[in-house]
């Protein structure tokens, strides 16, 4: 089977988004193909830029089915107008728009919001990452609920001290926040607040940001507690990333992030206020001290959320639609959309 993942390449830091590259490793390890279209240029005028090479993409390889990668993107594989099966995996900001410093969506972000409701009926299936976004999607059938799958090699405990080879001190406790400080949504705002509630002065906040993941597994592997603190998320990777390196973690009720850590000791959710979140911030410093790590990664297999078993589900719904006998049905069941 030959998939064409059809994603942007508008980033500056990676040329792929980090969780698609593993899906696609994933896929190839299973024995699926996978090609990439990247689109170039951002806004709704320049995506459309992007049909013609598309198009052209398409007519001058054989694919078996388009995976298209956040809404917009499903918008560029349908307006090809191909008789090829199409998937649309959203992501969680094209369901839920940007979400500003107040936690509410941004005005700007509305017409995107509407932009992934109309591309629903035009495709063959919808791939969501959280049971938050499958309850706004407006395609009732062919909705499938699987989160982004972890690169289990990649993010583990290490064989080695890697606060040792970051330079930090051996006698602090250390609390890291990995994500764009600059990003409202993100809210770092609220552990820089709940880490002065602590008023301790062996314990250090790090904020790190671009790096590449060698470097990310390092920190998670040397820091005590993790921390991810945003209003809204689909299924939030760094947070499987960090339990697959074993890391005690405070994460707010975004995505699905309450569901991915369950009861795993060391890992706690705490609530949008800061001296709230500090509350669980020192129970999880507390279990670092006396217990070190947690057992996230065995969670992590638990839930299914290692990239082989994600890529088999993925690869199910591919023979799925590509099935002659499915894709009438699927047809057949396509329904007019809901704007409620």
């Amino acid at each position: 089977m030959k998939v064409l993942f059809i994603c942007s390449g508008n980033a500056t830091f990676n040329t792929l988004s980090p969780f698609i590259k593993v899906q696609a490793e994933s896929l190839e390890s299973e024995g699926v193909e996978v090609n990439f279209f990247y689109i170039k240029g951002k806004g709704v005028r320049n995506y459309l830029k992007n049909v013609p090479l598309l198009k052209k993409e398409i007519k001058t390889n054989h694919y078996d089915i388009l995976h298209a990668h956040y809404a917009l993107c499903g918008w560029v594989a349908v307006l090809t107008w191909t008789k090829l099966p199409i998937v649309l995996s959203l992501m969680g900001s094209d369901v839920f728009g940007d979400i500003n410093e107040k936690g509410k969506r941004a005005f700007k972000s509305n017409l995107f919001v509407l932009l992934t409701r109309l591309v629903q009926p035009f495709v063959d299936v919808v791939i969501v990452k959280s049971s938050g976004m499958r309850a706004k999607i407006t395609k009732k059938r062919h909705v499938y609920e699987i989160p982004n799958g972890i690169g289990m090699d990649q993010f583990r405990p290490l064989n080695y001290d890697a606060r040792l080879k970051l330079g930090l001190d051996p006698n602090k406790q250390y609390v890291l926040f990995l994500a764009n400080p600059d990003d409202p949504n993100k809210n770092i705002q609220l552990v820089q607040k709940a880490v002065k509630h602590l008023h301790r002065e062996d314990l250090e906040f790090i904020n790190i940001y671009k790096v590449s993941h060698e470097t990310i597994v390092d920190y998670l592997n040397a820091v005590d507690v993790f921390t991810l603190c945003s209003y809204s998320e689909g299924s939030p990777n760094v947070v499987k990333e960090a339990m697959s390196c074993n890391c005690p973690m405070v994460v707010t009720p975004a995505g699905d992030a309450p569901w991915v850590i369950g009861n795993t000791p060391g890992c706690y959710v705490g609530s949008y206020d800061a001296k709230g979140f500090s509350e669980k911030l020192s129970q999880a410093l507390n279990f670092a001290s006396i217990h070190g790590r947690t057992k996230g990664r065995a969670r992590i297999y638990e839930l299914g959320l290692d990239g082989k078993h994600v890529a088999q589900q993925l690869e199910s719904i591919y023979l799925d639609v590509t099935t002659p006998k499915n894709k009438e049905e699927m047809a057949r069941q396509q329904e007019p959309i809901s704007m409620s």
